[in-house]
Formats: structure tokens, C-alpha cells, sequence
């Protein structure tokens, strides 16, 4: 079978997420970040942030607590559970994203694909996702490449 490739416009709800200095702090402490700009607000300010810094990949956190259930996402993907697995995330960093900021993430999907497995076809699904904070700037974009085997 051919690889098969097309664009999606197709966009999902919005999703908001207020970012809190303890869920920053729990956040590092789990991925074993000891960075004062996580940690320490004076810190923080002293290097020119308004309040704690979050680490970099801080925005899984964002779509786990404020976004859709992967499983009801996959499901609006026309997807089985079952049969999917998450292959990869991409993220591009603008700017930092700080305790006190409102996020403000927006999904689509980017591309889709279709190509021939060793156990039968696989449907390929990259869900890209832009993370905007209360000012409109966008501090982030994502990019999540979501796998199903038929």
C-alpha cells in the first residue's frame, strides 16, 4: 500500500489552564529538576521573571489537567483507544511560561497519514497544539504524533 498523506484543518475545543506556583514546584520535583527558577520565587525575579518558571516540558501538565481526556481525544480522532499509542511530542519554546500565567491551548490537526505496517496499515495523526498566555502571545506549539493500527 502507498503512503497516503493529507492536511486537516479540523480543530478542537480551546482549553484554558491557570498556572499555579505549586503545581510548578510538583512539576520539577517529579521530573528531578532542582532549578531555583522552579522552585524559589525570589530566584526567579532575581533572573528576571515575574514568578517561578516552568520546565520545559511543563505543558504535558497543561493538556493532562486542563485539556481533554486522551482517550475521549483519540475517540474525536475517529480512533480506538485500544489500538493507539502516543509515538512522539515535538515542542517549539517563543517564551517562558510563568506561575500566575493563563494558558490558553488551541488543537488541530496538522497532517494525516496512512502507510502499509508489518502487522497491516497504520493511520498516523499529528495533533498540533498552540499554548497562549493572557497577554496573546504564543509561548508555545507542540506537536503530538498519535498512532493507530487498524
Amino acid at each position: 500500500m502507498e503512503a497516503h498523506t493529507q492536511s486537516d484543518p479540523r480543530e478542537f475545543p480551546p482549553y484554558e489552564f491557570t498556572v499555579e506556583r505549586g503545581k510548578i514546584r510538583e512539576f520539577a520535583r517529579a521530573i528531578g529538576d532542582p532549578n531555583p527558577l522552579h522552585h524559589d520565587v525570589e530566584a526567579a525575579r532575581a533572573a528576571g521573571y515575574p514568578d517561578l518558571v516552568a520546565p520545559l516540558t511543563f505543558a504535558t501538565c497543561i493538556d493532562l489537567w486542563g485539556g481533554p481526556d486522551f482517550e475521549e481525544l483519540v475517540r474525536r480522532l475517529g480512533m480506538d483507544p485500544v489500538r493507539v499509542l502516543h509515538g512522539e511530542q515535538a515542542y517549539e519554546y517563543r517564551a517562558p511560561i510563568c506561575a500566575g500565567d493563563t494558558i490558553r491551548a488551541r488543537s488541530r490537526v496538522r497532517k494525516e497519514t496512512e502507510r502499509e505496517g508489518s502487522h497491516g496499515v497504520l493511520r498516523i495523526v499529528e495533533l498540533e497544539t498552540t499554548y497562549t498566555n493572557q497577554h496573546g502571545q504564543d509561548v508555545l506549539v507542540g506537536v503530538a504524533t498519535i498512532i493507530e493500527r487498524r
